[in-house]
């Protein structure tokens, strides 16, 4: 197929989305949906800050991962999906223990994001994005037909 040939076909804009409940995120948006058949949300990595940008759970990984999981299902929600649609997750937390790693990922079982099977890594770091932050989680979630969400 040929440059030309590709380009004759309309390629799909993805929707970006900032959800207003949430912290503001620097530079790039909550959620992004592409038109590929599926209709799919490629979150951006959530993070556990409240609304006005305060960290959640200082020094506490469970603390922070419900947070996180919290402030991700309002994003999702926000584009017409939830927890339950994701397809793929990344699990981030600051450490090389993995005593803290199953901390966080004891959280995550016991919410909708675990519900459906979906492929998912859980992954040490050595530091996030925001001072104090412990952990972040990303997803790529389908968004359900007739959802509803803004176009």
């Amino acid at each position: 197929m040929t440059t030309s040939e590709r380009t004759s076909t309309p390629t799909p804009t993805p929707t970006r989305t900032v959800v207003p409940t949430l912290f503001p995120p620097p530079g790039y948006a909550h959620a992004a949906v592409v038109e590929a058949g599926t209709r799919l949300a490629f979150m951006a990595g959530s993070v556990p800050l409240d609304p006005e940008g305060n960290l959640v759970g200082e020094g506490d990984i469970a603390r922070q991962t419900e947070q996180v999981i919290a402030n991700l299902d309002e994003a999702l929600r926000a584009v017409g999906s939830d927890l339950s649609q994701v397809v793929a997750s990344t699990v981030y937390v600051v450490s090389d223990e993995t005593a803290a790693l199953s901390e966080a990922w004891e959280v995550v079982r016991v919410t909708d994001l675990h519900a459906g099977p979906h492929t998912s890594t859980l992954l040490g770091t050595s530091c996030l994005g925001y001072p104090g932050q412990l952990v972040e989680i990303t997803a790529t979630a389908v968004v359900p037909d007739g959802s509803g969400t803004p176009e």
